[in-house]
């Protein structure tokens, strides 16, 4: 069976933690906050491997969050 690249899309933000609906919205990996809710609460998005049901739930620096085969990383504040 052929090996599939798993890619995890890196994100930066702009302060040192982000919630989990904000975040959904910046990495593209949902249209709108309303889908947030509905996907967070549908228990179809985890964090760091982990289902997470909490909308509000604070993203720091390296936390991977993942719906279905689509994932994101949490990246730092860029220098300025």
């Amino acid at each position: 069976m052929p090996s599939r690249d798993f890619q995890i899309d890196d994100v930066p933000i702009r302060d040192e933690v982000i919630r989990l609906g904000q975040f959904l919205k910046l990495a593209n990996l949902i249209d709108s906050g309303a889908e947030a809710k509905g996907v967070i609460a549908d228990g179809l998005v985890s964090v760091n491997g982990e289902i997470e049901v909490r909308r509000g739930r604070q993203l720091h620096t390296g936390d991977v969050v993942s719906i279905g085969a689509a994932s994101a990383r949490v990246m730092g504040p860029l220098p300025s």
